[in-house]
């Protein structure tokens, strides 16, 4: 081969790899774009304040997914209804992309919406199912919706294929609720969801989270939400902020071994406890 074939196919080899560079950082760019437009949309469905009740504390945190495509469609809710009661609300849509993160914006604003309409956690689980089926989307979504009356302290909760809630009590007691739930949302017409009913008394707390806070490839589920309950347990029997309780359960998932978004929302009330 002569030196001047030998050049040709160099500066062809060059222009092929600087045509793959180009074509793999307008990739690159595309996705991070992707990710940071669904990222936007997640912090935007959030609500911007917490509802403020005699007695009651209520503290939240969020940690999106940040790495590659694995931004999904954790959310959490708390919002005051007509009545004066606080309806409460934590789920995930299935799937890690900016169309989980859409599905879950409509998930939360048809939570929102119907709550105005029936405010029983378990009729509202039932309603929304079938709003969510009439939209014909491939996605689903579990969901926890909690309704809480200040005044008399009683907390009503149904789940929709979610995570069960953790609970603890001043008095050292703690663990993770045993209340029956139904399939997630989006799935199946006709479900009933049950409803269960707790009493929060004096120091008690209740946490509502997601599988990115509790389940991961270095961490069990069952595992997970042990280690929850005790650090709930801690904190009721310490009497430590809500906030501070919500920020060492969002730490804990940086132990569950992979990059997925994590939502934790916990309920308080002063000089109460929990009574299962």
């Amino acid at each position: 081969m002569s030196r001047t074939g030998a050049t040709d196919d160099g500066d062809e080899l060059l222009i092929r790899l600087g045509t793959l560079t180009a074509q793999a950082r307008a990739q690159a760019e595309v996705q991070r774009s992707r990710v940071e437009l669904a990222i936007a949309l997640q912090r935007g469905m959030l609500p911007r304040g917490l509802p403020v009740a005699e007695g009651v504390r209520l503290a939240v945190r969020y940690a999106p997914a940040y790495q590659g495509l694995n931004v999904g469609g954790d959310w959490y809710d708390a919002f005051t209804m007509a009545d004066g009661r606080i309806g409460l609300s934590i789920g995930d849509v299935q799937g890690h992309n900016i169309e989980a993160a859409a599905f879950m914006g409509q998930v939360r604003v048809g939570l929102r919406a119907l709550a105005s309409v029936d405010s029983d956690p378990g009729e509202l689980l039932a309603r929304t199912n079938e709003l969510l089926l009439s939209l014909s989307s491939d996605l689903f979504a579990t969901c926890t919706f909690m309704r809480l009356d200040p005044a008399t302290r009683v907390l009503e909760s149904a789940r929709a294929g979610h995570l069960p809630s953790v609970w603890a009590t001043a008095d050292g007691r703690s663990g993770v609720s045993e209340d029956e739930g139904g399939p997630p949302l989006g799935i199946l017409h006709g479900v009933d969801y049950p409803v269960t009913r707790y009493r929060l008394d004096q120091g008690g707390v209740f946490v509502l989270l997601t599988d990115g806070v509790v389940e991961g490839p270095s961490l069990h589920l069952d595992e997970g939400l042990e280690q929850v309950a005790r650090l709930a347990g801690v904190a009721a029997v310490a009497r430590l902020d809500m906030d501070a309780l919500a920020a060492a359960v969002i730490k804990q998932a940086e132990q569950v071994g992979h990059e997925d978004d994590a939502a934790v929302l916990v309920i308080g009330h002063d000089g109460l406890t929990f009574q299962p």
